[in-house]
């Protein structure tokens, strides 16, 4: 099991927040930082300091860490063309020495899209969307050096496009999918993910969805696949603490234990042991509170060395 900071930047974090965040991890032994793909905050709380962008905040993280991994939960396919996204990513790629993952979703939250002048097709619109982004982007990065790369399908169309920049990893950069979708998210998981993510689901749900995207892999022919889960966290060394972590993310310390990881480092690490019965091999925990690198350090000391 691999432990993985996961941040929500757009509820109020600056660049320089995440870079703390991100070098705290780095320093304390976690696999990886993470953060959301976002440009509006989900509450009616301080909407100061506004977004970041995802993948200009990595790019300058990868030139300010040196070995953790970097990567969102997820990039939305409706912010961005696939040819100038896979660009973005191939570059962070480099700049990072090869340690980005590039986490890809349909986009779903329509009041950003609204707030920012985002187009926002009907659903069934946006995952055909997707799966040619996830055609053209894979594409794009995998073909071979001097030749090129074109694509015709019923959204987008590249014609003799020189397929660079490469990606610093060799044949691309791990991608992430995520949901649990029935149908369609265990199809597109089996035909172009490395890893599937379960995000703050029960651990029977998660269980559930593992299954169906094992079973999507076998149907195509493939018979591995990292899997993943999300989980918002809060731990503390007593009840005071954990219930002074969860009254500053404004959720309760019984509703975390029920639909997170919360309570004792004990606690906690005992349901990280029941995802990892279940076939999770990485946990993202989610930090809602940037400003709490002491968190960090108490799951890395009392949490960390046993999973």
């Amino acid at each position: 099991m691999r432990l993985r900071i996961f941040t929500e930047p757009q509820q109020g974090a600056s660049y320089e927040d995440q870079l703390r965040v991100a070098q705290a991890a780095e320093r304390l032994g976690y696999d990886a930082f993470f953060r959301s793909d976002h440009y509006l905050r989900m509450d009616d709380g301080d909407p100061e300091p506004g977004p970041t962008d995802s993948w200009v905040t990595l790019g300058a993280l990868a030139r300010e860490t040196e070995t953790i991994r970097l990567g969102t939960l997820v990039t939305a396919a409706t912010f961005r063309l696939p040819g100038p996204l896979a660009i973005s990513v191939a570059q962070v790629d480099q700049m990072s020495g090869g340690r980005v993952e590039f986490g890809f979703g349909t986009g779903w939250f329509d009041a950003e899209h609204k707030a920012y002048g985002i187009p926002f097709p009907p659903l069934g619109e946006r995952f055909a969307r997707f799966e040619e982004q996830l055609e053209i982007i894979t594409g794009l990065w995998t073909t071979k050096p001097g030749d090129t790369y074109s694509f015709e399908g019923a959204y987008y169309r590249l014609a003799d496009s020189p397929a660079l920049p490469k990606p610093a990893q060799d044949p691309r950069p791990p991608v992430i999918i995520g949901g649990t979708g029935a149908k369609r998210t265990p199809r597109i998981a089996a035909k172009f993910a490395d890893e599937y993510n379960v995000p703050f689901n029960s651990l029977e749900e998660t269980a559930a969805a593992f299954v169906r995207v094992r079973e999507a892999c076998e149907n195509a022919g493939r018979y591995s696949i990292v899997l993943s889960a999300a989980q918002v966290v809060c731990v503390g060394a007593d009840e005071a603490e954990i219930a002074r972590r969860a009254a500053a993310i404004g959720r309760e310390v019984s509703e975390l234990r029920e639909n997170g990881l919360a309570g004792t480092p004990e606690e906690v690490l005992d349901k990280i042991g029941k995802f990892a019965e279940a076939g999770t091999e990485r946990m993202y925990l989610q930090m809602l509170d940037m400003s709490d690198i002491e968190h960090l350090e108490l799951i890395a000391a009392e949490i960390l060395p046993h999973v």
